[in-house]
């Protein structure tokens, strides 16, 4: 039997540092080089993508990421794995669509249909609905918000009862799942928000016409593309990692690593890693680095195992209950601490392993450059953590 080629917690170090752009001489010109080398952003809480990027730029700010995203449309947000919604270059879009965002779009609707239903809203009431939404969006060349949608669309201020009989019934707004549903299929898409960057009140305005449900040979080969891409900036990874990043069942991940003919390798808890088949060859390890990393960052979410960069008796302190990774700290590949903005500003961060006077001096550098990027502007994760928490108090 052939021998396993090795990659271990060093080569993936050294990987991860190198092609998520935090080693020395890697950092990019532009923000559609970061969103492409990362493949997708967390964009649940708007300013992930915004801090995501800025950390791995030349020169770090939030005006490139603007850019790319409300002038330029080089990226773009989109409802993709796990249901979460993601910044994802824009030429990934119809393979992010085709592999993951229809199967999901489709089940939303047939819980929407069914819930509206049981609530005496049939579907003839909801496709008069939608109708009315894309036509006031039609008349709004600068986009709505969801508040102003309301407004001009009075079915969306109605309420549904979820759940009933259940512990967890609730009244749910109309136009909470109305328009998430629009969203996730591509009828309307996000684009500028009221306010900062920091904002989640985005305008929307009407989307690309929605593409047919892909057949089972499309959905096939768009996540055969999605997992290569993933593999080419993630990899070496698991099985695991692969089904937990995109949310696919155990066997459409099988598939999509059989289609990219990847290489079996030997992790180094002697598990089975997969690689892409040019990508075998040792990388040198990068002159030493430091960074801060926000709360739901791409790195710090890439995989389901995660003791190769994350020791587990640090967790506590920087995961959410939902498994969400908070604001860490970064030194040579492994996340050592957690950062915190104060109301004044001011950004802090706590170590939680010592990691000598050379690594203070860099985190301490790069806590001033994040304090520059951020400026007038206050950051509270949507997702909060332990030591995040103490640390803004």
């Amino acid at each position: 039997m052939p021998v396993r080629p090795t990659l271990d917690d060093d080569q993936r170090r050294a990987r991860l540092a190198r092609r998520h752009r935090l080693a020395p001489g890697t950092a990019a010109d532009r923000a559609e080089q970061v969103v492409d080398d990362l493949v997708a952003v967390h964009g649940t809480d708007p300013a992930t993508v915004f801090l995501a990027v800025a950390a791995r730029l030349t020169a770090p700010g939030t005006a490139d990421t603007e850019r790319a995203l409300y002038a330029d449309g080089t990226v773009l947000r989109r409802h993709g794995m796990r249901k979460t919604l993601f910044v994802v270059p824009a030429d990934l879009a119809p393979a992010l669509y085709a592999s993951t965002t229809a199967k999901a779009a489709a089940a939303e609707r047939t819980r929407l249909l069914k819930d509206f239903a049981a609530s005496g809203r049939d579907a003839a009431w909801t496709a008069a609905a939608e109708a009315a939404v894309l036509d006031a969006l039609s008349g709004a060349p600068d986009g709505l918000t969801g508040s102003q949608l309301g407004e001009l669309v009075p079915q969306l201020r109605e309420s549904i009862d979820y759940g009933v009989g259940t512990s967890y019934q609730a009244a749910q707004p109309v136009g909470m799942r109305l328009l998430r549903l629009l969203g996730m299929e591509g009828a309307m898409v996000r684009r500028r928000p009221l306010g900062g960057w920091t904002s989640s009140r985005h305008r929307w305005v009407p989307g690309p016409p929605v593409p047919a449900a892909p057949s089972a040979a499309e959905r096939a080969a768009a996540q055969a593309e999605l997992a290569a891409r993933w593999l080419a900036s993630y990899g070496p990874a698991t099985e695991d990692d692969l089904a937990w990043w995109t949310g696919w069942g155990r066997r459409e991940v099988r598939a999509a690593l059989a289609a990219c003919a990847v290489t079996e390798v030997e992790l180094a808890d002697g598990g089975t890693g997969f690689a892409l088949p040019d990508d075998l060859d040792p990388l040198p390890t990068p002159a030493p680095w430091a960074a801060l990393l926000p709360a739901l960052d791409p790195t710090a979410m890439g995989w389901k195992h995660r003791d190769w960069y994350l020791s587990p008796e640090h967790r506590p302190e920087l995961v959410d209950r939902s498994g969400n990774l908070g604001p860490t700290v970064w030194w040579n590949g492994r996340v050592i601490g957690g950062w915190a903005q104060r109301p004044d500003g001011e950004v802090v961060f706590d170590l939680l392993a010592d990691p000598g006077h050379e690594a203070r001096r860099a985190v301490t550098a790069k806590a001033e450059t994040l304090r520059t990027t951020l400026d007038d502007t206050r950051v509270t994760p949507r997702f909060r953590t332990p030591l995040e928490r103490r640390l803004a108090a």
